[in-house]
Order: C-alpha cells, then structure tokens, then sequence
C-alpha cells in the first residue's frame, strides 16, 4: 500500500468559458495507458476472481470477529491499486509473473511519494534494499506484509506476489480486530486505513458498489430498446479513465486543457461527465449537446424537488452550483435505478457507478427517451 497525499474532488461538464465551481483533484500518475477498458466482473481475470472469493471465505478464521467481507471489497482494492494484475501471468497456484512493485519510497516526490521509508526486508519482498516499495497485486509495503501476510495456497509461504496470499492478507488487514464491514462507516474505516485518501476512498467503494451490482445487473426488461442501448453502452465504459474534455459521439477521445483544477485531458484517452452522455445517447440516436448545462436543455426535465424516486433507468442526472438555476449545472450522470447512476466523475477517477447522493447539488433529471 503507497500511502499517497490526493486530494478529493468533484468535477464533470466539458470546458466552458465561463467558470465553474469544483474541486481540484488528480490521482498522480494517471494517464492512458492502452490497457485500460470497460471494466465488469467479466473483466477480472478468472484466476484473481477466484482467489478474491477464496479470501473472503478463509477471513474468518484468522480474524473470528470479522463480519462482512466479500469478495467486491477485495476486487475493489485490487481494481485501484494494479488492475487485478492484468497483463501479467497468474499461475494456477497463484504466483504473478513478471512481479508487481510500486515506485521506490525515497521522498523524491515520483508516483506522489515525499517521505523516504528505509528498506525492512532487504529486498525479499520488494525487490530493492535501498528503501521500500510496494509489492503484489494488493501493494503491501514488505513492513506491513510482515504482519499480516498469510499463506492461503498451503505451500507454507506467505507471498504478496501469489494472487491467493495477497488476496487474504487484504482481506486479514481490512478485517483489523473484527470490522463488521456490512456497515458502511466501518467500511469506509477499513479502506482509508489501507490508504488515507478521500479520492481513493472514493475510487475503490465505486468499484465495490460495482462489483456488487454485477452479478445481477440492472432489471431492463420494462425498458425501450433505446434505453438499454444507452445503458449498456455507459456500463461497458467502467473502469475508462476520465478526460477534462474527453468523450464523443464515436468514443472516448483524448482530452483538452484545463479543468477548473488545473488539470488537463490531453494526455488521457477517456470521458468527462457530459462526454460519457453524449456517446451513449448516440449509440440510441440521440444527439446532445457538449456540456453538462446544456444538455439540461434537452428532453423533459424532472423537477429535483420531486426526488430521485421519480428518475427512470436511462434519465440524465444533473447536479448545480445553485440547485434549481440550470446555467449553474456542472455535473451530469445517467441514471441506473435503485438510486445509482453511471458516472464519470472527476478527474483522475474512473467511469464507475455512484449513488446519486454521492454528488452535491442534485438538480434533477432530464428524460429524452
């Protein structure tokens, strides 16, 4: 686990002119790297899925008190901190080759280090013994694996490199004394204790409430064709990474320069919020307008003081500076049903879903279909 200082952030709508209110954040390091597609349960490569499960059943009998873990938790992790190792070789005892390892921890400032951690293990686990960095396709530090580190594939050694180890030893780590991770404080403890970060935070619970709604999907069977079509194309964008400016009626694209942050686009293929909606409608033959505000303009709009209860799968979401003033919208989303939306939410984030009341200022919705 690198413990990296981001900052939490919200942000959406392609440039506009005039400026908008948001939250600077950016996840360092984050940028296209050709591998990076929509992710679903289908997306985790078998062998890691398997051992995510394994974890979650073996949990309890090393923490007795632990309540809670599933097999989404871990994937969750996972997804964040190496992309379930794709790319790389899982054996069938579990063992990843080439080997995982995070940047060096010398306080140079690469990958968002700034504080030098001296070597622990002498490079077993890490491969360096000329500090420390993380190892495995969970990123333990060698010190922290030390602790916690389990052997879950019975051949004596507790590996953070082997898929089914690492997967325990997380589950082991965010179990602390016994969390009852059914509840949602307790789980957001567990994740930030695993990295203290509200963007991580963010990141990796979006991933869980994915995983979780996977098995399942959303219940489409009273909906348009049309509808589905904008639904399926925005889910299988999970995992694409934002882009200030990102986004059309063909695909994700590379962005522009620059979000009310200060970050920019231009180097990362993806989709900003409204960039997200455009391309989905378009597969259903709708076409919108570039920015979140005027996409408003579009449809029949649903009164935010009606509540999200009154959204229908496929309906735009829109949240404002000053709810109820639609030129101050900044933020758009499509609605899933059960109070989640598919979301491109800020930069240095991922599509993902979200609760609707993971945004503030919600404004509405917008029907069109």
């Amino acid at each position: 686990m690198i413990m990296l200082l981001l900052f939490g952030a919200v942000c959406c709508a392609a440039p506009l002119s005039q400026a908008l209110s948001a939250y600077a954040a950016m996840q360092a390091g984050l940028r296209d790297s050709g591998a990076i597609t929509g992710g679903t349960t289908a997306g985790i490569p078998a062998r890691m899925l398997a051992a995510y499960q394994k974890a979650a059943t073996q949990a309890g009998r090393h923490v007795p008190a632990c309540k809670g873990m599933r097999w989404p938790i871990l994937a969750g992790i996972a997804r964040v901190e190496s992309n379930h190792a794709i790319g790389r070789s899982i054996a069938a005892n579990g063992d990843i080759r080439p080997k995982i390892y995070g940047v060096l921890l010398n306080g140079s400032g690469a990958g968002g280090n700034t504080t030098a951690f001296p070597d622990t293990d002498g490079g077993t686990w890490d491969g360096t013994a000329t500090g420390e960095r993380a190892a495995g396709p969970f990123q333990f530090l060698p010190s922290t694996w030390q602790d916690i580190g389990k052997d879950a594939n019975g051949d004596t050694s507790a590996d953070p490199h082997n898929a089914d180890d690492a997967a325990l030893g997380a589950a082991v780590y965010l179990c602390g004394n016994g969390r009852d991770l059914t509840k949602r404080p307790q789980l957001r403890a567990a994740i930030l204790q695993y990295n203290h970060s509200t963007a991580y935070l963010e990141d990796v619970l979006g991933f869980i409430d994915q995983y979780t709604a996977a098995p399942n999907g959303p219940r489409l069977n009273n909906t348009s064709a049309k509808v589905r079509t904008v639904i399926e194309t925005a889910l299988a964008q999970r995992g694409v990474p934002y882009s200030w400016g990102g986004g059309n009626a063909q695909g994700a694209s590379y962005g522009l320069c620059c979000s009310p942050g200060g970050k920019s686009g231009t180097a990362i293929k993806g989709f900003d919020c409204s960039g997200l909606t455009l391309y989905a409608y378009a597969q259903a033959g709708v076409r919108l307008a570039r920015t979140a505000a005027a996409q408003a303009e579009a449809g029949r709009r649903i009164p935010a003081r009606l509540g999200v209860g009154a959204l229908a799968p496929g309906d735009l979401v829109f949240f404002a500076d000053a709810p109820g003033r639609d030129a101050t919208i900044y933020h758009v989303g499509i609605y899933l049903g059960g109070g989640q939306m598919i979301n491109a939410p800020r930069p240095g984030a991922m599509v993902r879903l979200d609760a609707v009341s993971a945004m503030p200022g919600y404004a509405g919705g917008g029907r069109l279909l």
